[in-house]
């Protein structure tokens, strides 16, 4: 069994969450999320997060607008519904759990 392939499932089961607690903060755009992903070490590629983007409006979890740039074409900024954000505190709770039970197990001492 291979340890990249195994990071790489945890990272990929936590991505979701990520990108909508990324939102809950303010509109975004694809760039913006990659950016933050990646400075907290969440190393994800576009083609990863396009089809997840994708996926999370058509749950109506998250919707678009197009904004004009001064640099360049306009941008696509996501952002979170009212059922995204709904979606999100429940999450925010699960995770919360989650790291709860985790750290109780790992630190736990051996028999």
């Amino acid at each position: 069994m291979k340890i990249e392939n195994t990071k790489a499932q945890m990272r990929k089961g936590v991505l979701e969450f990520c990108i909508l607690s990324i939102l809950k903060h303010g509109d975004a755009y694809t760039s913006e999320i990659l950016e933050t992903l990646k400075s907290a070490e969440m190393i994800v590629v576009e083609g990863t997060i396009y089809p997840l983007l994708t996926r999370l409006k058509n749950a109506g979890l998250l919707t678009y607008r197009w904004e004009e740039s001064t640099s360049g074409p306009p941008r696509k900024y996501y952002v979170l519904t009212e059922n995204g954000v709904m979606f999100s505190k429940e999450l925010d709770k699960t995770w919360g759990n989650l790291v709860t039970a985790v750290n109780q197990i790992t630190s736990k001492k051996t028999k």
